[in-house]
């Protein structure tokens, strides 16, 4: 319902995987999820494949047949329907450019606009919660700007509705991960943009945009005070070591929801100047090396997010061979029981340590 099956000559660049393809081959030539670029159709056109499974919508959320849905005033409900959650999200994706862009030529928030992207995805959240914790494998360097703040408000939703909050409190807790690089919008975009490295310069620019994005947000008065020192202080963490402040004891809830969901979401993406990491590499990641600059229990609200919907992951492991996650123990959850591709061979990957998952290629 939510692919077309296409000839290979009417795929352009954005389209979407929506199956893995073979070619008289065991392992996918590309897997499904694969933003393709004219090198993947080249690939293609290589082994002769005549045609492909994609979404209906392309990665920059506009619809691969334009007739399916012409205007931006369809009922959320209608997009779902026709393109599912994915194309729901690629859409708003795009409508969030325009306001990043207003942002940038000097125009204040309109929180109405933000509220008008955001909540049909929140009301979605429930029936589609294993779509958003893969949001990340649509992100391309190009898109990441724009896609990551949509998608740290979706995570920062959930954690918050997973935490029992009530539905106006984790609602909020998601504008304020939506609104909290607002401020990037003030930094010299070429710095925003780099497809390198920052300087320490750079960096300490980028640095200031928390308080950015405090500024664009004060004074909007639908916004609570608690949602607007969020915004403020989501970069700070329990050793001190953050920023703005270096706070450490008094980093209200919502920032640290927010914190969480940020650095889960920037560390599974594909970004200007950093590959994108597995969830189960970015989990060990934050428990082992960034272990005491994030609340323990809101990470463990992540974690077995990641733990209900990881059976049946079809990943890639660090010595290049092809894995199906069997079973997750929420006490190892980066490290769960996999069967091996080629040998069947069955692994507890927590008494091999010398190997980690290093991406998931799809669902088996």
């Amino acid at each position: 319902m939510y692919s077309l099956r296409v000839k290979l000559s009417e795929v352009i660049d954005g389209c979407i995987l929506a199956t893995d393809v073979y070619s008289r081959t065991n392992l996918p030539i590309i897997p499904k999820k694969t933003v393709i670029t004219n090198m993947h159709i080249s690939v293609l056109e290589a082994f002769n494949v005549g045609e492909v499974e994609i979404e209906r919508v392309l990665i920059n959320g506009v619809p691969f047949q334009t007739n399916e849905i012409e205007t931006d005033e369809v009922d959320a409900n209608a997009i779902v329907d026709q393109l599912g959650f994915v194309g729901l999200f690629l859409k708003s994706v795009t409508k969030f450019k325009r306001e990043f862009q207003s942002w940038q030529s000097g125009l204040p928030v309109d929180i109405a606009n933000i509220r008008v992207i955001l909540l049909p995805l929140l009301e979605k959240i429930e029936t589609y919660p294993h779509e958003v914790f893969n949001l990340h494998r649509y992100s391309t360097k190009d898109t990441y700007h724009y896609q990551h703040p949509i998608v740290v408000g979706l995570l920062s939703g959930f954690i918050g509705m997973k935490m029992h909050l009530e539905k106006g409190d984790w609602l909020q807790v998601a504008l304020a991960g939506c609104l909290a690089d607002c401020g990037m919008a003030k930094i010299n975009p070429a710095i925003v943009f780099k497809n390198a490295p920052l300087t320490l310069q750079e960096y300490l620019e980028v640095k200031k945009h928390p308080v950015y994005s405090y500024k664009m947000v004060r004074n909007i008065s639908v916004l609570r005070k608690a949602v607007k020192i969020a915004i403020l202080e989501h970069h700070e963490r329990l050793d001190g070591s953050g920023y703005p402040f270096g706070e450490s004891e008094k980093i209200p809830l919502f920032a640290k929801i927010i914190g969480i969901a940020d650095i889960f979401h920037a560390m599974t993406s594909e970004r200007l100047y950093r590959n994108k990491q597995s969830p189960y590499k970015v989990l060990e990641m934050v428990l082992e090396e960034n272990f005491g600059k994030f609340d323990i229990s809101i990470l463990k609200i992540l974690t077995m997010a990641i733990v209900d919907f990881s059976t049946g992951d079809r990943v890639r492991l660090s010595n290049g061979k092809v894995a199906e996650v069997l079973f997750v123990d929420e006490k190892t959850p980066t490290r769960p029981l996999i069967k091996l591709q080629d040998t069947e061979e069955i692994l507890q990957l927590s008494q091999n340590r010398q190997i980690f998952i290093e991406s998931v290629l799809s669902k088996s």
